[in-house]
């Protein structure tokens, strides 16, 4: 097991590797900070991978919820103390992504490249013309199921809540173990479609100013992106975008590829 290297407004912090850059690692819904094992052992010859689990999302740790100002000022205290003379890399997946954008608009002096996993300009208006009506009816479907389990867990029953999310988690094929997974999780999608704690609503258009990788899984009812966002990456310097034949947890079902465009990328003279 590996032991945190420090810990930051009580989350613990984990540290492998070493190198002149450090990549710092974001999951999503409904993961921990193990989403990244396999990542890190190719990474880890040639950087400081930086990992955590989110607030709230640690099933060994009570609820969290964390407002979108509170998780910016965390990535910040994160970033400054593993990394405080030198920018970092970002890798994000699915609710990382939704945050670790917000952190890089609001503090790009710390940024220097995001590799970002199959949730680009969330927020746009291109995105949101580019879904149909069918795609929007089942993203809000699942959102809100577990919006509902979030409010369920935390006002009516736990158990209820987590039997709740691990169904639609199944559903959505989550490769996450389901005991690891419960309603305290949800409270990104409270904030989406509850207005819990401010929700996004103060939320900064998806502009990164440093180069991006973006990686996304093709084999989805719908993208979480926009075709605009994808030519906006490919006409940008030091920047690039590829689909895998994937569905949304791109580096567990091809993790071969998935690390090795990732370190390809981050050491070009390796690719």
């Amino acid at each position: 097991m590996t032991v945190p290297e420090l810990t930051v407004q009580d989350i613990e912090v984990f540290i492998d590797g070493t190198g002149p850059n450090t990549v710092v690692m974001i999951h999503g819904w409904p993961d921990t900070h193990r989403l990244w094992d396999a990542t890190v052992e190719t990474l880890k010859g040639q950087h400081r991978c930086v990992r955590f689990t989110l607030p709230g999302f640690d099933p060994q740790q009570p609820a969290r919820a964390t407002a979108l100002t509170d998780m910016t000022a965390l990535f910040g205290a994160i970033v400054q103390a593993v990394s405080p003379d030198q920018p970092v890399t970002l890798l994000l997946h699915d609710w990382g992504c939704i945050f670790g954008y917000e952190f890089a608009a609001r503090h790009p002096d710390q940024v220097e490249r995001i590799v970002a996993v199959d949730i680009g300009d969330h927020n746009s208006a291109a995105f949101a013309s580019s879904l149909t009506g069918k795609a929007k009816w089942q993203i809000f479907s699942y959102q809100c199921w577990l919006a509902v389990a979030w409010w369920t867990g935390r006002h009516i029953h736990a158990a209820l809540g987590d039997r709740m999310t691990r169904t639609m988690a199944g559903r959505l094929r989550c490769p996450t173990a389901p005991e690891s997974i419960g309603w305290p999780m949800n409270y990104p999608y409270a904030m989406q479609w509850f207005g819990l704690m401010g929700g996004f609503r103060g939320a900064a258009p998806v502009e990164p100013a440093c180069p991006l990788l973006y990686l996304y899984g093709e084999r989805k009812p719908f993208m979480f992106h926009s075709p605009q966002w994808l030519e906006r990456i490919a006409a940008r310097p030091g920047s690039a975008a590829q689909g895998f034949r994937t569905g949304h947890w791109v580096m567990v079902e091809q993790p071969g590829a998935f690390n090795q465009r990732v370190r390809s990328w981050l050491n070009p003279a390796d690719a």
